[in-house]
């Protein structure tokens, strides 16, 4: 680090003060919102694909995973306390880099996420939805986006008030699992504490795994894009993303240890709804009801990714990183106090999306295009602490080695996910 001396990175923009967002969120709303979308509805279904590669160490795999994406975690956690701002990925590359372009690059790259993860999400929701209604598909999906989108428009407490009553209900049926499986005197204990052997075979599983169970902790990042909202950021944030790697943990553990120790791993690998075949074998629960609690972990995620989405939008055209014919996406309603023509924007991109491209493709998008933002925050904070970069907000710092890590499993998980 010597030659640079330190630098005071401006986290700001001059014009802040007339489009501020309202400071309404605090740490309990943060930790149910941010759960609400790393949980989302990937738990419902990934734990079938988890199973048929590690096997009986499902959990081993899940746990693995919470290791590598603690890494990210932590970036995270010191960069949304040093820049605590809306665009918060586009803020950190910013500065890290010094480049304008690279920046906006990001910022439209986390807003294309968001986008076709909530395409993905409402097509996979449509699908629960039509078990109630008849309707085309098209409707349906039409009808949720637009549905969910006023809320986003309506307001920051509305809407997240709302996703942390989805987040109960969703965390409640992984909670229901784990309840009747002790009370059924299922060996959870065995599962947990099933070391793996020391053979190519089931490293290579769990490692593999590991890889998939990668994506179901995706989702707290969007915590970092609300931070203008939060009261106390600095302070709530931080402890927001790590109660929601926690809790998300503990979660996706004990559900694959359940779900391994009840149901056959052919089975879990071949059903497209795994968990309805481990809720039925714990406790015979109509499977009505699980499509129910899928409808909602479906909707929680997408209101979740467009309220984000927005304030991408929010940030970086008020940060004058979009053509000034754009500037009225940076404008807040004055009685909302949301960025309500960033929101709408986000909804009449994600409709058309979700009509015309095939699930598996925009699935398949969100995960690498994640990891391309992932590895890029960890970089970006790598090259602030190389250039000692300081910040006028108090902030966490992680040690040097985390984002380092970070970026190389990063990079070996977008090799891995090409090959």
């Amino acid at each position: 680090m010597t030659g640079h001396p330190p630098q005071t990175i401006a986290t700001m923009p001059s014009n802040a003060a007339a489009t501020t967002l309202k400071r309404r969120l605090g740490l309990p709303l943060l930790v149910l919102y941010g759960t609400g979308i790393t949980i989302g509805a990937g738990i419902y279904v990934l734990i079938g694909a988890v199973a048929g590669h590690a096997g009986v160490y499902a959990p081993w795999s899940f746990l693995l995973a919470a290791a590598i994406m603690a890494l990210t975690v932590a970036s995270y956690i010191e960069l949304s306390s040093r820049f605590p701002v809306s665009a918060g990925e586009a803020a950190y590359v910013k500065a890290a880099f010094e480049s304008r372009p690279l920046a906006i690059w990001v910022g439209v790259l986390t807003i294309g996420i968001a986008t076709v993860s909530s395409a993905a999400v409402a097509l996979g929701s449509a699908g629960y939805i039509q078990q109630f209604l008849d309707w085309p598909k098209e409707l349906i999906v039409i009808a949720l986006v637009l549905l969910l989108g006023a809320v986003a428009a309506w307001g920051i407490l509305e809407s997240v008030v709302l996703a942390s009553l989805f987040t109960l209900i969703e965390v409640g049926g992984l909670v229901a699992i784990i309840a009747f499986a002790v009370y059924s005197n299922i060996p959870i204990a065995a599962s947990l504490t099933n070391i793996p052997p020391l053979e190519a075979t089931a490293l290579s599983g769990i490692a593999f795994g590991s890889l998939l169970a990668f994506f179901a902790f995706i989702g707290f990042e969007d915590l970092a894009n609300v931070v203008e909202e939060a009261k106390e950021p600095h302070r709530n944030i931080p402890r927001a993303m790590v109660l929601t790697l926690l809790i998300s943990t503990a979660l996706y553990v004990l559900v694959a240890a359940v779900a391994v120790s009840t149901v056959s791993i052919e089975r879990l690998a071949l059903s497209p709804a795994p968990l309805s075949l481990v809720f039925h074998a714990v406790a015979a629960i109509n499977p009505r009801m699980i499509s129910v609690i899928a409808i909602v972990a479906t909707m929680n995620t997408i209101l979740a990714q467009m309220t984000m989405a927005a304030r991408v939008i929010y940030g970086l055209a008020r940060d004058g990183d979009l053509p000034p014919v754009l500037a009225v996406l940076a404008k807040v309603h004055p009685v909302t106090g949301t960025p309500v023509m960033a929101t709408a924007l986000i909804v009449s991109c994600v409709i058309p999306l979700a009509l015309s491209v095939r699930f598996a493709w925009l699935a398949e998008g969100t995960s690498l295009a994640t990891l391309v933002v992932f590895a890029l925050v960890n970089a970006s904070l790598l090259k602030l602490r190389y250039r000692r970069a300081l910040s006028p907000y108090p902030h966490v710092n992680v040690p040097i080695w985390v984002p380092a890590l970070g970026v190389v499993a990063c990079i070996a998980m977008i090799a891995s996910s090409l090959l």
